[in-house]
């Protein structure tokens, strides 16, 4: 097995045991992400999955098809959760691209439909407008301001 599907692997088990700080430390200290609800860089996204795993109580993940090579990976992956805003049930499938460099994780992109994800995760406002460009900058930038009011908090 590759060092970086082994590295893959390693962040995926921590993700399954909600441990963000070994999820964080499968990341350059440059690293970037980006997602349908997130661009982050550096400390900011060892910060966001520490905010998803403190929060996601009834959070499930799986994962497979993990590939890497001494370049690029990939990895599909499924959540299961309750989002907190709606209280509705979410079962996200994500394609999950990755880069590397120095043996960590320097770019990560997951894919998912985030039509799909927010027919579930809001119900009939995300029915009738999870396609558009105005209801992914909303999610955006509330995303964004959860995360910067969780980082700000004190720490317990």
């Amino acid at each position: 097995m590759h060092p970086h599907q082994a590295l893959l692997n390693r962040f995926y088990q921590a993700f399954q045991r909600r441990d963000h700080a070994g999820m964080a430390a499968c990341y350059h200290p440059e690293a970037t992400f980006e997602d349908a609800a997130f661009r982050l860089k550096g400390i900011e996204i060892g910060q966001m999955w520490r905010m998803l795993c403190e929060r996601g109580g009834d959070l499930r993940l799986a994962y497979n098809d993990v590939w890497a090579d001494e370049h690029s990976g990939r990895a599909t992956w499924d959540a299961r959760y309750t989002f907190s805003k709606t209280r509705r049930k979410v079962h996200n499938h994500v394609q999950a691209h990755f880069t590397f460099q120095d043996g960590l994780i320097r770019t990560h992109h997951d894919e998912f439909s985030f039509w799909r994800w927010s027919r579930q995760a809001l119900g009939p406002m995300g029915w009738l407008l999870g396609w558009s460009g105005f209801l992914q900058e909303k999610v955006r930038k509330t995303a964004r301001e959860g995360l910067e009011q969780f980082m700000a908090r004190p720490k317990q």
